[in-house]
Formats: structure tokens, sequence, C-alpha cells
């Protein structure tokens, strides 16, 4: 089955990241389109035609609220976002499914599949439901951030390199950040190496003073941030100190832009 698909997200590298899977994975899903915001979103779905949409929640001058609110969306709908509180109430909803970030071949595998399925078989979608489920789900709160109580902030990694073993001090480190179910450790000298460890885990092993976990998939180093811009949507984009490069997305999400904040300050 052939299937025109349109792509609604803002952050460039996540983009690029499912296109490429789409691409690589499932050759019948031919992407015609890619879209950032919700105006550049409806303006295209007007002149456009698509079988299915992968969807982010947060976009640069709002969320897919907005879509949803604007009239009904003549497509399976597929949304991808960083909280699993979204899906739980608005992606069980008649044909919406729904991906959590950072995007795995298997989850999307699920959601092509029920995609291929809907359609195969169509039935009215009830967009009214999506869009009052969503506006219940409320963004995630702020997890505490910082060691365990009674239990020391870590100071050191152990890294395991085939036969040797690499220690690594905590304030050598400019980021943690995880991909493809992996975990990576990224040092201020730019050496990058894969831990065992979880984002999960380590967030409750950190100074809270000198790292801060900006969005599900990235904790960062106080020690390495230059200057924080503004984006639309309320998000916040980190440029690292001269030297000092990381091949992570340093965005901070909305849910947490304020508490970023009053960490920075201090």
């Amino acid at each position: 089955m052939f299937m025109k698909a349109l792509i609604v997200e803002d952050e460039p590298r996540a983009q690029r990241m499912l296109e490429n899977l789409l691409r690589t994975h499932f050759p019948e899903i031919h992407v015609i389109g890619a879209t950032a915001s919700v105006q550049e979103t409806l303006g295209w779905l007007s002149r456009n035609k698509v079988d299915v949409i992968f969807m982010d929640v947060e976009l640069q001058d709002g969320n897919c609220f907005d879509i949803f609110a604007a009239g009904p969306v003549d497509a399976q709908v597929v949304m991808t976002t960083a909280y699993d509180n979204y899906a739980v109430k608005a992606f069980e909803v008649n044909s919406v499914d729904y991906l959590l970030k950072p995007v795995e071949v298997d989850d999307l595998r699920r959601a092509v599949e029920r995609v291929k399925e809907r359609l195969a078989a169509p039935a009215p979608v009830d967009f009214s439901k999506v869009l009052e489920a969503f506006r219940q789900a409320q963004a995630p709160e702020e997890t505490a951030y910082g060691p365990i109580p009674g239990q020391p902030a870590r100071e050191k990694f152990l890294i395991r390199l085939n036969d040797r073993i690499v220690p690594v001090r905590t304030d050598e480190i400019a980021c943690f950040y995880s991909e493809a179910k992996n975990t990576y450790i990224v040092t201020r000298a730019g050496r990058t190496f894969v831990l065992d460890d979880s984002l999960d885990s380590l967030e409750g092993s950190l100074d809270p003073k000198s790292f801060f976990r900006i969005s599900r998939g990235t904790i960062i180093a106080e020690s390495v941030i230059d200057t924080v811009s503004k984006l639309l949507g309320g998000r916040l984009r980190i440029s690292l100190k001269p030297g000092i490069r990381v091949d992570a997305d340093l965005v901070v999400s909305r849910a947490r832009a304020d508490a970023f904040l009053d960490w920075l300050q201090g």
C-alpha cells in the first residue's frame, strides 16, 4: 500500500531522523512535505492531501491543538511527543496513534501497521474527542531533580572500552543524551562514550547545581553553557562555550523552560 505522508516537526534534527527512518524501513511511505508550525501546516494542508501525518505536539507557534481546532484533519494522524501523559489520554482515541521521542523503529512499525489497517477499513474519526483529550492532558510536572536523599552526588564514571576502563570525572562532562535506546556521555574535550545507565537513573545521581535535564533526551552541564536564546512556542536553545561541541539537540522543552531559567540563575 503506497502512502503519502506529511511530517509536522519544528526540530530539524528530529524531522531528519524520522524521515530517514521512514525512507529506510518503510519504502511504501513517501514523505511529500514537512512543516514546522501551526500556520505553515494549515496552509500546506489547504493545498495538499496526504494519507498520514506524523505530527509533533509542540510546534514553533503553539501546539497541534490549534491545527485540530481549525477544522477536521483528513488524514490518519500519528503523534510524536516527549511525554507519556499526552499518550495516555489522547492517542488511544479512534485512529490516532503515538510515538514517544526519540522515535524507535519498532514503535514506528507498530504505528505504520495501525495506519494501514485503518486506511484499509476507514472509519470516521471524531477529532473533537482527540482535541478534548489533549486539552485535559496536562504537561508533566518537573521531576524532582538531584541526588537521591542520603546518597552523595556522583563524582566519577568508569567507562568500559573493551578490555580497558576509562575514568571520567563529572566535572569533565558537557552533557548526557539518549538516542536509539543508547545513553551517551560527552566530555568537554569532545570525547563520546556509551553508558549503561539510563537518563532516568542518571538524573537522581548528579549534582542538581551542576546539571539540568533540559528535555526527555538530554542532561546538560551548567559549566558548558554560553548563551540561551528564545524560540517560538516557549522553548529555549542553548549555545555552548567556544571550543565545546556536542552532537545532541540542545533545546529546552517548553515544560522545563521556566525551571531551567531558575536553575541557571542559581
